[in-house]
């Protein structure tokens, strides 16, 4: 990383850990703090779908994963009684040990048969979440208390958010760290071996194969790193409603997290980050605009990847290259 990239990437930590909470501090708009945190969230699952895009797949279900991951914290919360900071990476890791058992299969193929296939699966773990007695159902899972207090050796990292007299901030920080998080991962993994891997994989997978690159691994693996973001995602959404319904992810969400990612720009590690956040404040933005809020908001995503087809971050860089 240049010094150039340094530059940008502490100014962004600058931005989101200071410059942003000083001003809604100073403006009193509290309720920001919920709406930042819902899109750093939404950008984590997003940021799994691109990688699904990087391997040459659509992925049109990450809102099942996060549905399963949302409801595997619950449960381990509630009936296990386990700290929320246990179940984060359990969620994450339940969803991509399940996405390899589903991906074996249906990774194989290609296109829209692929995207189709990957389409059902948020409504399967909705029906499925619908049915199964440990989920309780259409009633859901509530009163999830609040995440507890994360100390290693005796030093608290992160008080117990049940004590603090704004939780949202609380919130509001670890949704951003955990955005960050995941765009560092995501970028290291584009630009390491691996990384060129699977960009082979776009271009021509029997060529790739035939010079001994192991392309069912890296497209199991791309995609169980895509379902662990959308799992921890699910799970901290969950810990913020302190509740779960079957209802609470749909189909509708994993278009979006597609969408995001062909907004922002499917060559370029942040696009997710920035196709969420204008998704995101766009659909508020054209609310006044009644029942035409649809058809405006439609008409203006259509128009954007037509002018930008390769999203809103190619207006900084002429040439298409990796982020």
């Amino acid at each position: 990383m240049n010094k150039k990239n340094l530059f940008s990437v502490a100014a962004f930590l600058l931005v989101v850990f200071v410059l942003v909470p000083s001003a809604i501090a100073a403006a009193g708009r509290l309720d920001l703090y919920y709406t930042l945190t819902s899109v750093a969230l939404l950008s984590v699952a997003s940021s799994g779908v691109w990688l699904t895009f990087y391997i040459g797949r659509i992925n049109i279900g990450q809102g099942a994963y996060a549905l399963i991951g949302g409801y595997v914290s619950a449960l381990l919360v509630t009936v296990a009684g386990l700290n929320f900071w246990l179940t984060l990476p359990l969620a994450g890791l339940f969803c991509a040990v399940l996405a390899v058992l589903i991906g074996l299969p249906i990774l194989r193929l290609r296109g829209v048969y692929f995207a189709m296939v990957t389409l059902v699966l948020t409504e399967v773990a909705r029906l499925t979440a619908l049915a199964l007695p440990v989920t309780r159902g259409a009633k859901g899972i509530t009163s999830i208390p609040l995440p507890g207090e994360l100390s290693v050796f005796g030093l608290v990292l992160v008080p117990d958010f049940g004590t603090l007299a704004n939780p949202k901030l609380a919130f509001y920080f670890m949704a951003v760290t955990l955005m960050c998080v995941t765009s560092a991962v995501v970028w290291r993994i584009v630009n390491s071996r691996l990384g060129y891997l699977c960009r082979s994989l776009q271009q021509n997978e029997e060529l790739a194969s035939s010079i001994g690159v192991n392309t069912a691994y890296l497209r199991v693996l791309a995609y169980s790193i895509s379902s662990f973001f959308g799992g921890i995602a699910g799970a901290v959404f969950v810990s913020i409603s302190q509740s779960i319904y079957p209802s609470s992810f749909q189909v509708a969400d994993s278009v979006n997290f597609m969408l995001n990612c062909f907004l922002g720009g499917l060559g370029y590690v942040f696009g997710p980050m920035l196709g969420t956040l204008l998704i995101y404040f766009g659909w508020d933005l054209l609310f006044s605009t009644g029942k035409y809020q649809l058809l405006i908001y439609s008409s203006l995503l259509i128009a954007l990847m037509l002018v930008l087809p390769n999203g809103v971050l190619s207006i900084f860089d002429k040439k298409k290259v990796q982020a």
